[in-house]
């Protein structure tokens, strides 16, 4: 990792002059959440740091230490929800301390990609601009990191959304001592192919009233018990790595555009 400047690891002094080189720093965003009984409940932080960390190393901007916490909205064992408004205001919270510091250029790259999650992003990133009207000369951007990849993008029309074959092959790319592909196993055929044809299957909707005005009150299914969303008995350490790189390359170059057009020398 020659360029790489990895926030978490570096010194004021470092911070300082790297300033003066990059002003577009990479905030990684994920969630604590259930992966199945393969796969770590970190592993949507892995995705956006390992990604985050790549594309320094190729372009030379910052990434900022991640964001752990978010919203899942699961509620199997080890995940640990915050609410998506109380998401939104520690993202903005950063925002401002990182403007302050002296960057420009902001993106959110996106670990974790629930519904909700990514609706509060979307909104805490309009609000920041919104409320603050003052702050001029910068952008905040929101990559999701999964769609970088030509590779991985192909989850969506293959249905293999959590914890399938794209993820669990980044992981065992970055992180296979995580990785316990003995324990692999699915939930029942039948909640399997739903889940499969919706990502928000998981949750049953209930309305007290039927009424059109009642928004209906959400719950997870009691019947999940893993919560595969995917196939992973194609993953490969291969498939990771090329998704991997095919990541940190776009990823890279979207981060080089944005100092080239908004930094210190434009």
């Amino acid at each position: 990792m020659g360029r790489a400047r990895l926030m978490y690891e570096m010194t004021v002094e470092e911070v300082r002059n790297g300033l003066k080189e990059n002003q577009t720093v990479i905030l990684p965003v994920g969630v604590v959440e259930q992966h199945g009984y393969h796969l770590p409940l970190s592993v949507d932080i892995h995705n956006s740091y390992e990604s985050a960390r790549r594309a320094s190393d190729i372009c030379g901007c910052f990434v900022a230490p991640s964001v752990h916490y978010s919203f899942s909205g699961g509620m199997l064992p080890g995940t640990i929800n915050i609410s998506p408004q109380t998401y939104g205001l520690v993202i903005m919270d950063i925002f401002r301390s990182l403007i302050l510091q002296g960057f420009k250029n902001i993106i959110l790259l996106m670990g974790h990609g629930g519904t909700e999650a990514i609706r509060a992003a979307n909104d805490a990133v309009e609000n920041f601009q919104r409320l603050n009207p003052n702050i001029d000369g910068i952008t905040i951007s929101i990559v999701r990191f999964g769609r970088l990849s030509p590779i991985y993008s192909r989850a969506i029309e293959d249905k293999d959304f959590h914890a399938g074959k794209y993820e669990t092959s980044l992981m065992l790319y970055w992180k296979p001592e995580l990785v316990k592909m003995d324990k692999a196993r699915l939930d029942t055929p039948e909640l399997v192919k739903l889940m499969r044809t919706d990502q928000d299957a998981f949750l049953n909707k209930t309305k007290l009233v039927d009424m059109e005005y009642v928004i209906p009150k959400l719950t997870q299914r009691e019947d999940i018990e893993v919560g595969v969303m995917g196939d992973f008995t194609d993953a490969s350490a291969e498939l990771g790595r090329e998704m991997a790189g095919q990541i940190a390359k776009r990823l890279a170059e979207i981060a080089e555009r944005l100092q080239r057009e908004n930094g210190a020398q434009s």
